[in-house]
């Protein structure tokens, strides 16, 4: 008999306990027991590979706070930064099972699920940074963006990652300057075209090898955003940096396809907002941190040079040629990103 009184308090206590915790609270906003949304949060983990002073980090922070508080505390975003959660391709899988809920990751790495999504990476398909922005939010990649929701997620925006532009030793204004010049490119065979297509020589090489190479003669130079330039003091051994703007690869931030169609009409309205909102505050943002980034550079005796992008254009137009010729979905694509740009 003691034993069984002993058992009911405990049964007691517990449900005492489970009265008094938080209230749980589904994908839509909607309390598990029917009481208002406000009482309970969902958490939605976000993985991104880069610092707290990234541009893209304090976008993210900003538009976290905002959903929290027009959802009225229904969703709290908690982003885990310098890849504490994986790198791009292990946390794209994680929001596919659902482990975490939301991810930022380079377009390549969504290439794998659609190929059309090799569009929106191709070398010069934007004509300048308003071009790839206007892309972004003008709704002709809202069907690539909701391809993907059979492999368990969505896109809910881009982001810009800048303009990735050639730098050495003199200026290049045309495709002929960069004759004979070894060039150091992503590991990737598609870059290694694209640089030889614009004139060069393609060196795919790890980003941290560059300054030694160049300073060795190995190379005669790289390609990569302002920031990046300044962050690696790449201006001490090529000094003058030339604005080809020949890839501006976007940014994806990818949420969970379950948790996203799951979110109440209001919740789902907010989120998609306040999402458009954040992708052009981004490039505002962005924008900021290369000013300031050539402000170091031109300090530290770096040139800046304007260029005619149309010749390096039309050099790089068989690799445009390939990626459309791939599907009647992709050319389609290709010519609605392109007409954005007239």
């Amino acid at each position: 008999m003691k034993r069984i009184l002993l058992g009911l308090t405990a049964v007691v206590l517990a449900i005492s306990v489970a009265g008094c915790g938080k209230t749980e609270v589904k994908d839509d906003g909607a309390a598990a027991n029917g009481a208002p949304a406000s009482v309970g949060t969902k958490t939605l983990k976000l993985a991104f590979n880069q610092s707290e002073s990234h541009p893209q980090y304090k976008v993210l922070a900003e538009f976290g706070e905002k959903l929290e508080q027009e959802t009225e505390g229904a969703y709290k975003l908690e982003i885990a930064p310098n890849a504490l959660l994986g790198d791009q391709r292990a946390t794209s899988e994680l929001v596919q099972s659902g482990a975490i809920q939301m991810s930022v990751v380079g377009n390549p790495i969504v290439e794998n699920f659609n190929k059309d999504f090799a569009v929106i990476g191709l070398p010069y398909v934007y004509d300048s940074m308003e071009h790839q922005k206007e892309v972004f939010v003008s709704g002709v990649l809202d069907e690539l963006f909701g391809s993907t929701r059979s492999n368990g997620f969505v896109v809910a925006g881009a982001f810009t990652a800048g303009s990735r532009n050639v730098y050495t030793d003199k200026p290049i204004t045309t495709p002929q300057d960069l004759a004979g010049y070894k060039i150091r490119v992503m590991e990737s065979d598609t870059m290694k075209k694209m640089l030889d297509y614009m004139g060069g020589v393609g060196t795919p090489m790890a980003q941290s090898e560059v300054y030694t190479a160049v300073q060795q003669g190995v190379l005669e130079g790289g390609e990569n955003n302002e920031v990046t330039y300044v962050d690696l003091k790449h201006y001490e051994i090529a000094p003058f940096f030339s604005n080809t703007q020949h890839l501006m690869v976007p940014d994806l931030i990818l949420i969970n396809a379950k948790l996203y169609d799951g979110m109440s009409e209001e919740h789902r309205e907010i989120f998609d907002r306040l999402m458009k909102e954040a992708v052009v505050q981004e490039f505002e943002v962005w924008s900021d941190s290369v000013e300031a980034a050539k402000k170091v550079a031109t300090d530290n005796g770096a040139t800046f040079v304007e260029v005619d992008i149309k010749p390096f254009q039309d050099n790089v137009k068989p690799l445009h040629d390939e990626v459309t010729a791939v599907s009647e979905s992709a050319k389609a694509l290709y010519d609605a990103v392109r007409a954005l740009a007239r």
